[in-house]
């Protein structure tokens, strides 16, 4: 069963005094099954960071439609898209995004803070997840206080925590040393083998080999598509470095 379908997505940018137009998107389809694992990759100015925002509800498409759990992002006003965007979606972003005036916790219990929900709820939620996350003894501590492989878990304990029905991972190993890297990316595996459904934007290959599927996005459209099926990650890697040089070399579209 789709969790996300995607129809016919067109962006179109006007430039500051009205002079160009700029097409970021142009009539882009696709759908990912609940419980998929699915990454996107394409060279900067490709189109998939604005892909990326109008999954998330941060922008519209000029034309087209995102359907998210069977409710169409275009049915939901300006007033109730924040509340859908917390409902629905989990984010985790490169550069962790965490207050660092918050403790751990209170950066993780922030969501369902903005959604009402009481105390004892809330820690009824947090004390499994920072558990198998392997973050619960640094819940008192401040971003600034702890590495960069602790922010990003609690980043991801924040976007966990509403249980949401896509989680949306931004380059989530962008700012992580390798040990770091390898780390987050057991750790998507395992929350995707529990059912989570994750869609990531990287230009890491190592990163996307993880996936069950990768999506390369050029000029605005869909280049092709890679299925990991029975692949080891490192087929899958190879797989992915082969598209990517054909990519960057300018080719053709894949039949």
């Amino acid at each position: 069963m789709a969790i996300l379908e995607v129809e016919g997505l067109k962006k179109i940018y006007t430039t500051r005094f009205g002079g160009n137009k700029v097409q970021a998107l142009n009539d882009v389809s696709f759908s990912v099954e609940k419980g998929e694992y699915v990454a996107i990759m394409g060279e900067s100015g490709s189109g998939k960071t604005t892909l990326l925002n109008l999954l998330a509800a941060l922008d519209r498409p000029t034309n087209g439609d995102v359907i998210l759990d069977g409710k169409r992002l275009s049915s939901v006003s300006e007033k109730e898209i924040s509340a859908f965007r917390r409902d629905y979606l989990g984010f985790v972003f490169q550069d962790f995004n965490l207050l660092d005036t918050f403790s751990l916790q209170d950066n993780i219990f922030l969501p369902l803070v903005l959604s009402g929900k009481k105390y004892g709820e809330m820690k009824s939620k947090l004390d499994p997840l920072v558990n198998q996350l392997g973050i619960s003894d640094i819940m008192q501590k401040y971003p600034y206080e702890v590495s960069g492989g602790q922010k990003q878990r609690a980043a991801v304990a924040r976007a966990l925590i509403t249980n949401p029905k896509l989680l949306l991972a931004d380059e989530p190993t962008g700012a992580l040393d390798s040990h770091s890297t390898e780390s987050l990316l057991n750790l998507f595996n395992e929350i995707n083998s529990a059912g989570q459904t994750i869609l990531m934007v990287t230009h890491s290959a190592k990163a996307a080999a993880h996936a069950s599927r990768v999506m390369f996005i050029k000029d605005g459209q869909v280049f092709h598509q890679i299925y990991k099926g029975n692949c080891t990650e490192q087929e899958m890697f190879q797989k992915i470095s082969d598209t990517w040089t054909v990519l960057a070399s300018g080719g053709e579209q894949y039949e």
